[in-house]
């Protein structure tokens, strides 16, 4: 069991569960990318530059796609709460996994530009 599946192993079930598939994302669109904590939650770098991070909350799941994921989704992303490089997405209502898979592929094209 490496760091990252401790880190998600800590949280009930249904956080687990969207954890999960935030991951299972990011390894599919991204499977060159170094798995690992940094700053206490799972980080994903690629040609030796963050790509993402995600973790659990109270009440959300954190998302940080770096300013230009961001910046890039911003319609899309209106309806979540955003700050520069991050966004929430509440518990209480389906992970936008479609939304996070096009966002990890903008990610993805952008670093291996």
């Amino acid at each position: 069991m490496n760091e990252v599946d401790k880190y998600i192993e800590g949280f009930p079930e249904h956080v687990r569960e969207r954890l999960t598939a935030i991951r299972n994302i990011i390894r599919e669109l991204a499977p060159q990318a170094t798995e690992r904590i940094c700053m206490r939650m799972p980080t994903y770098d690629l040609n030796g530059k963050w790509l993402v991070h995600f973790a659990a909350f109270k009440n959300h799941i954190g998302f940080y796609p770096q300013p230009e994921g961001i910046l890039a989704f911003k319609e899309k992303l209106s309806g979540y709460k955003t700050s520069k490089g991050a966004v929430q997405f509440p518990l209480d209502k389906p992970l936008p996994t479609d939304l996070i898979r096009e966002i990890v592929k903008y990610r993805v094209e952008e670093q291996t530009k």
